[in-house]
Parts: structure tokens; sequence; C-alpha cells
């Protein structure tokens, strides 16, 4: 079992920025898992966000993302984070933290998931 809990969500205007944390335990869990965020809008699919692999050298991103997040982690908290920049009104959704013992591929289907945090972006 994974348990995965998010922190740092929160309202922030356009251009801001907000870092996402996502703390992971369980009897399971290990640092060889690969970590990532998704994210679902109001009215909208749940989407890819980003993705890290166990060791933290091979990075993932949305192309909507690209350039302005970054995702990264610290093996010896077990913590996975996001640091989003630039941010816009279109990035507003709930950020959820996922992980899996399976590596990345572009039909990544995580089994565990966190129960999300609210990221709010005002123009």
């Amino acid at each position: 079992q994974v348990h995965l809990v998010e922190s740092g969500g929160g309202l922030v205007q356009a251009g801001g920025s907000l870092r996402l944390s996502c703390a992971a335990s369980g009897a399971t869990f290990s640092s060889s898992y690969t970590m990532g965020w998704f994210r679902r809008a109001p009215g909208k699919e749940r989407e890819f966000v980003a993705a890290i692999d166990w060791s933290g050298n091979s990075k993932y991103y949305a192309g909507s993302v690209k350039g302005r997040f970054t995702i990264s982690r610290d093996n010896a908290e077990n913590t996975v984070y996001l640091q989003m920049n630039s941010l816009k009104p279109e990035d507003t959704a709930t950020y959820a933290c996922t992980a899996d013992r399976a590596p990345w591929t572009t039909d990544w289907s995580p089994r565990s998931w966190g129960q999300g945090t609210q990221v709010t972006v005002s123009s």
C-alpha cells in the first residue's frame, strides 16, 4: 500500500509561482518508484503534467508546462515536488500526486494516487 499526501496548493495571480509537495509512505513504497503529477481542470479530462524516475535523472513533462514547471524528488524524505512558475489561468486544476513501480512511458498509468490539491490561478 502506498499513501500519497499533497500540499502547497492555493490561489495565485497569473505570472506567479507555487510549489507543490507530495509525501509518500506505506509498506510497499520505495525510492525506486516512478513518481509524477496529473491534473484535472473543471469539465476537462485528467491530464499528465510531469513525472520523474527513481534516480531523479530522467524527467518528463507535458508540452503545456515544459519550461515553466520543474519536477524534483528527495528520496531521503520520500517526497516529490512540482515547482510551478509563470502560472496561467489555464493551469487552474486539482493536482494529484502519483506513484508506480513501472517506469514512465507515454501511456504511464500509475496505480497509486493522492487526494489532490487545488491550484487556482486568477487573471
